[in-house]
């Protein structure tokens, strides 16, 4: 195998991460990574830690496992493999480069103790989205706001009017690194979601132009309508293609677990750009943080809600970022028309 050189720039991003993890001298940090992807992060990642006097190891396992199933959400290269798993609750951190979201085996490991720390974007969006204390101080206050929380309603001018019933489960913040036991996060990352007690949705949602279906990294040309009923999308309506898209994307999977609705909550970060997918010119290889995280959309969602300690792990999921919503939580103004009203959670200068 040819020497892999590691970019400088790289190296000293991955420390100042690093450093925001609290890494320190005696620590174990373990990269995860499937098959050949991401191996000039793991080199950085590791010699990064190195450098922080914290002792590092690669565990590299086949990308597609070992199962038919693998590489679908809650489903991938680590199920059925417990010497790995095993291997991996007894370390402080694991930087996750192959995507343990949702699954069985994330929780395991963190239950451990073990901090994970996701990191799936391109170095460009890595760097532009780089998390800062005001972000996560922001990030954590949108939390503590919806622990305390007992409903949640949003409008939208384009007729979205939704209440969830909130308590049942925990809220994840999520701001771009973890220095906590236990703690998984996002590099990069910026916004704070929860789920709503089970059967606890209704109302409708409107997809209006502009907003985002992740899955497929394009935004909703026409208005779709999702009419939400216990929990579930019980009638989806819409001229265009947008809603035929939804609906075989949902029904191709045969688990009627996918019109569920999954976890609720609000993007943060005023570095990630709304503007992103129509922009850039390396989308195939990027992910989606910045659609999940651009400040003061609504990230609607579908599907599980294991990441929350729920039942349903279908691996059917779509994130749908909504632009211009206003949100309540009981009689707190958080959101006005997709800007905040609730002043503490303004960005420096917004």
């Amino acid at each position: 195998m040819p020497r892999q050189i590691v970019d400088v720039e790289m190296l000293e991003l991955f420390k100042a991460e690093l450093t925001l993890c609290k890494v320190t001298k005696g620590e174990v940090v373990a990269v995860l990574s499937g098959g050949e992807e991401q191996q000039e992060y793991a080199q950085a990642f590791m010699l990064a830690a190195q450098s922080l006097g914290a002792t590092t190891f690669h565990l590299n396992v086949p990308k597609y496992g070992q199962g038919k199933v693998a590489g679908l959400q809650g489903r991938h290269a680590l199920t059925g493999n417990q010497p790995a798993i095993d291997t991996l609750k007894r370390v402080d951190m694991v930087i996750d480069l192959l995507g343990l979201l949702f699954s069985r085996e994330q929780a395991e490991i963190q239950e451990a103790g073990t901090r994970i720390l996701r990191v799936m974007e391109p170095f460009h969006i890595l760097k532009k989205m780089f998390p800062t204390e005001d972000l996560r101080r922001r990030t954590e206050l949108s939390r503590t706001l919806l622990q305390s929380a007992s409903k949640m309603r949003i409008t939208s001018p384009g007729g979205t009017d939704v209440t969830y019933g909130l308590k049942q489960y925990p809220v994840i913040s999520e701001y771009g690194y973890t220095d906590e036991p236990g703690r998984w996060d996002h590099f990069p990352s910026g916004f704070a979601f929860t789920q709503a007690t089970d059967g606890e949705v209704n109302g409708t949602v409107v997809l209006m132009p502009g907003d985002i279906l992740c899955a497929f990294k394009r935004y909703i040309q026409s208005p779709v309508t999702l009419t939400v009923k216990d929990g579930y999308i019980v009638d989806l309506k819409g001229e265009g293609t947008d809603a035929l898209l939804i609906k075989n994307y949902i029904d191709s999977f045969g688990d009627p677990r996918g019109w569920a609705i999954s976890h609720i909550g609000w993007g943060s970060n005023e570095r990630a750009t709304w503007h992103h997918i129509a922009a850039s010119q390396e989308l195939a290889s990027e992910h989606i943080m910045n659609a999940l995280s651009f400040y003061g959309n609504v990230l609607f969602s579908t599907g599980p809600n294991t990441e929350l300690g729920g039942t349903n792990d279908t691996p059917c999921h779509l994130d749908i970022p909504l632009r211009g919503c206003s949100l309540w939580l009981d009689d707190i103004h958080i959101l006005d028309k997709g800007d905040f009203a609730y002043p503490e959670l303004r960005a420096p200068g917004r």
